[in-house]
């Protein structure tokens, strides 16, 4: 009689083995390049991969006997692989841990075909398991997930040491930075919709989630940094690239609430694997890089701790601050009760309006007022949950935007008609006339070479629209034409000249 426990508990020892296994020294038997024998190795992750699948679709079929053998035999090449992955300094063992993984929860996806009759164990869920904490990696394989089954919800607390650096980071978050991590909670509330879904799917916690999201961008989803790391999880182009954020119809999308989610959690795996589950290297390696942290701390099993002197002490300032800063905040995320700490309630759920008027987010903004207690009002609300759109470029009538939920009767009853749209468009469409040119510049500059172009020098908290509306008669499209800027946010940076041509209207 075929049982899928069976076959669990089989999958689950061929992990063990792959985990359990480091890299020794010494040549492979086979006198090939490492690199080759990866290869072939992957090749038969592929192979056992498939025939293991078809050994599912046996069963299912009703084949029980051919399916066990099917499945056995994928199984016992499997572990071999693994283990001779193990040997190789080249081989990506983390490549086997993915296979192993995605072959248990193909089995789990079969369980109720697979059961045999009386056995509920099959069907019957635990009612008492945590987001995530159904992972078959995890449940099955402790030598490899000892830290990452601790990264599951309440388990992640066992694992932060409340040390020198994390209290005084708890410190700091609780006294200057309180309004910082109180507004990162609400701007989170309102994104968690599309955040929490990616970790929770990648096994991992959310307070971890909301410790990054905090310390990175404070959950500000257009934040860039002053070495061009951008987005919510604050992604340098290059590391955003290599975990598929890249730029679609002029939208970079590290940008994107879900996709930066995502990333963040592949990339938190990635390293967890690389660290042998240090939650504090990763953290390290995310802030400073990989490689540095690889050559500080070393990999694997014989990695240093993040607070051994070597690590603690040889990494940045930035660094040394960091981790903790992130620590800090995903333990408030558990405990605020603990320390006096009060988030607020945040009705978040996510609605829509189709707008019956062109307006900009900007208008929008003054149009909502404080609707709904929103103290700060709502620029940075309708800007995180419509990270495409340009907040000073007006949108035409028929267009969708995402809002929270509440906001949808309150745009139908102030905004879709009436004085506050009215002036929000009267404001919105106000021009600063430009300085004059000085009389030097004028009589130095021919006026047919020059078309009566001016330079105008970026100010802090410019946008190209507001510029536009400045210069009198230009658009955003003819300014970002004459400087080579794309759209659909046309970016600016304080300090940057533009050439601002003189537009016939």
């Amino acid at each position: 009689m075929f049982r899928y426990r069976t076959f669990c508990l089989a999958a689950a020892a061929a992990l063990t083995a792959c985990a359990g296994n480091t890299p020794r020294g010494g040549q492979p038997a086979t006198p090939v390049k490492p690199d080759d024998a990866s290869n072939a190795l992957y090749q038969r992750l592929d192979q056992d991969s498939q025939r293991y699948e078809a050994g599912l679709a046996l069963a299912r079929s009703g084949d029980t006997g051919r399916a066990q053998s099917e499945m056995k035999a994928a199984l016992d090449d499997l572990r071999a692989a693994a283990t001779q992955c193990a040997q190789l300094k080249e081989c990506d063992q983390q490549r086997f841990v993915a296979g192993f993984d995605s072959l248990l929860r193909a089995g789990i996806g079969s369980r109720s075909d697979l059961a045999v009759e009386g056995d509920t164990s099959a069907t019957t869920p635990d009612a008492t398991e945590e987001a995530g904490e159904g992972s078959p990696v995890v449940s099955a394989v402790p030598q490899l997930g000892r830290s990452v089954t601790l990264l599951k919800g309440r388990e992640l607390g066992d694992i932060i040491a409340l040390n020198g650096p994390v209290k005084a980071a708890l410190e700091e978050w609780l006294t200057q930075y309180r309004p910082n991590l109180v507004t990162a909670y609400e701007n989170y509330q309102y994104l968690r919709y599309q955040m929490w879904p990616e970790y929770e799917k990648a096994g991992l916690p959310e307070a971890l989630l909301f410790g990054m999201l905090a310390k990175e961008s404070g959950g500000k989803v257009h934040a860039v940094s002053r070495s061009g790391a951008s987005g919510p999880l604050q992604f340098m182009y290059a590391t955003g690239l290599r975990f598929g954020l890249t730029t679609v119809d002029g939208f970079d999308q590290r940008f994107d609430p879900r996709l930066a989610a995502r990333a963040n959690a592949s990339y938190i795996n990635e390293q967890l694997a690389i660290f042998n589950n240090n939650l504090e290297l990763v953290i390290g390696a995310y802030n400073g890089g990989e490689g540095a942290m690889q050559r500080r701390a070393g990999r694997g099993e014989n990695a240093a701790g993040f607070w051994s002197p070597e690590v603690y002490g040889g990494v940045s300032q930035e660094t040394r601050e960091y981790v903790p800063m992130v620590l800090a905040a995903a333990w408030l995320f558990m405990h605020p009760d603990r320390y006096n700490l009060e988030f607020p309630k945040v009705a978040a759920k996510p609605g829509s309006i189709t707008l019956k008027r062109p307006a900009s987010i900007a208008e929008l903004t003054v149009c909502l007022g404080q609707d709904g207690n929103a103290h700060d009002g709502w620029f940075r609300t309708l800007r995180n949950l419509n990270p495409q759109l340009d907040p000073q470029q007006q949108e035409p009538a028929g267009a969708r935007l995402v809002v929270p939920l509440r906001l949808e009767k309150v745009y139908q009853r102030d905004c879709a008609d009436g004085r506050w749209p009215q002036l929000a468009a009267e404001l919105h469409e106000a021009i600063v006339p430009a300085p004059a040119p000085v009389a030097l510049a004028q009589s130095r500059a021919p006026v047919k070479a020059r078309s009566k172009e001016r330079t105008y020098v970026v100010r802090k908290g410019d946008t190209l629209a507001a510029i536009a509306r400045r210069s009198g008669n230009c658009g955003i499209r003819e300014i970002a034409a004459a400087n080579g800027l794309r759209g659909p946010h046309y970016p600016v940076k304080p300090g940057q000249s533009l050439k601002v041509p003189e537009c016939a209207r």
